[in-house]
């Protein structure tokens, strides 16, 4: 692999600034396709979500725009509105002159603000197929004197049925255009269109398996044959406890009931589907990249918008008929070469589908059992002690040894930091697994829908306004 970007054709300014950024090496698909884009040939770039395929032809883009000129220079087509937003972002962040402005235009946002904006003047335009339609038939977006047009994800633009606004908004364009193609597969209706549109296209290529799943865990839940999905999720996720986690569904309607499921027993979790409308997904994406909401429940189409860096966990508690998107679903973690996990809750009788995944990769994908709770409590006393050992080194620990101090002229030390890690181990536990410690009173109460967890409290809160109530709480504990 070429060691610097410097090797790649680009200029030294830009160069220096990817370094600032800590863009020291390019990916696979960047080291192919960048020499390409920048010699002026129209290219076919087959690379999974998570390899870089954004950056491949952005710095292209951006070397070879003339920014003393305002008219629209390239064109950057994507499926979906967030990948809109997250491509428009990228190319901001790659760009070194000032000169140079990238517009976004998509559905769910005002037209009249994206016609001034495009009046104004804009080098890059990148935006969805049905919004580019409407901005053309209006007269506010001209492209007769386009020199470069990408297509990002070509295979969703298949799947969504895009492909006939891809050809009308190709018309628009002149015919002495670079063009390059980006998808995960190449189906035959991209290939027929590349074939139509593109010319002599070099094509570049990344294996899926060492653009998605390098660094990635995959493991096999199955399911006892009288259990149900929803009855198994709930111990799988409890043992995984995923720091964040995209959950795979099928359908709208599953994703909804599966959600209010996860809400009922106090997980923090939220749907992300087709019916939500444009406010809700950017509120949603938000709090996910925030961490204000912890697991998002989606559908293959609309977690196409969804980019986090840190994802721990893809759970595919349904999985997809088709490979290539199952390889793309488990892309999303495990990115930068940090380590992630892939889940697939399968029946005994979609065990078929695992062994696919298995001659696909070239290696054994780990089986499990749904765990038991006793495995459940096990796994929470080890990260119990785990934080423990984090918290002995805590600059806060002074402020509680006062009331150890107290404590020990009644107790022995042992029973103090044993009833103290028995408070933190119940206050850890979720609400659905505390039920036996309640009175049977209050069993029977029905559990109202809890609102999402709330963020923790700042680690500078006064602990002295805690003192009285730990230091009671431990009295209760040791005396039981």
């Amino acid at each position: 692999m070429t060691s610097s970007f410097a090797d790649l054709g680009l200029s030294a300014d830009r160069v220096d600034h990817l370094t600032k950024m800590e863009f020291t090496q390019p990916t696979e698909i960047q080291n192919q396709a960048i020499p390409q884009l920048m010699s002026g040939h129209d290219v076919v770039g087959l690379a999974q979500t998570g390899t870089g395929k954004t950056a491949a032809f952005a710095l292209p883009i951006l070397e070879q725009i003339d920014p003393a000129k305002y008219h629209v220079q390239a064109l950057v087509l994507t499926p979906t509105r967030e990948l809109a937003m997250q491509v428009s972002q990228a190319m901001e962040s790659f760009s070194t002159d000032s000169r140079v402005y990238v517009t976004s235009v998509y559905g769910g946002q005002s037209i009249g603000q994206q016609l001034s904006r495009l009046k104004q003047g804009s080098q890059i335009v990148v935006g969805t197929p049905g919004r580019i339609i409407d901005l053309l038939d209006r007269g506010g977006l001209v492209l007769d004197r386009l020199s470069m047009m990408v297509l990002d994800e070509a295979d969703e633009m298949l799947n969504m049925g895009f492909i006939q606004d891809v050809e009308k908004i190709l018309g628009h364009t002149p015919d002495e255009r670079q063009t390059a193609f980006f998808s995960a597969t190449m189906e035959p209706a991209i290939q027929k269109l590349a074939t139509r549109f593109l010319k002599s296209p070099v094509t570049v290529s990344v294996e899926p398996q060492k653009a998605s799943t390098a660094s990635i865990k995959q493991v096999a839940y199955v399911v006892p044959q009288n259990w149900s999905k929803p009855r198994a999720l709930m111990p799988i996720l409890e043992m995984e406890d995923p720091e964040s986690a995209i959950i795979f569904v099928r359908t709208r309607r599953t994703a909804a009931e599966l959600t209010r499921q996860l809400q009922a027993a106090g997980h923090s979790a939220d749907e992300y589907h087709g019916d939500l409308n444009q406010s809700q997904r950017e509120r949603l994406l938000q709090r996910f990249k925030q961490r204000q909401v912890r697991w998002v429940v989606a559908t293959d189409i609309a977690a196409r918008g969804i980019h986090v860096d840190d994802l721990s966990h893809v759970i595919n508690y349904e999985l997809p008929d088709n490979l290539d998107s199952y390889v793309h679903r488990i892309g999303r973690t495990g990115r930068a070469g940090k380590e992630g996990r892939a889940i697939a809750i399968v029946k005994p009788l979609e065990k078929y589908k695992i062994t696919r995944v298995e001659k696909h990769f070239k290696k054994p994908v780990e089986y499990a059992q749904v765990p038991t709770q006793a495995q459940i409590a096990a796994r929470h006393l080890e990260k119990l002690q785990t934080r423990v050992r984090e918290a002995v080194t805590s600059e806060r620990l002074a402020s509680f040894l006062p009331i150890v101090s107290q404590l020990s002229e009644e107790y022995d030390i042992r029973t103090i930091a044993a009833a103290a890690l028995q408070m933190a181990y119940d206050q850890a536990r979720p609400a659905h697994l505390r039920t036996e410690d309640r009175p049977s009173s209050e069993q029977a109460k029905p559990v109202p829908k809890p609102r999402l967890s709330r963020r923790r409290e700042s680690a500078n809160a006064a602990p002295n306004a805690q003192a009285n109530r730990v230091q009671n709480k431990a009295r209760e504990s040791a005396n039981r």
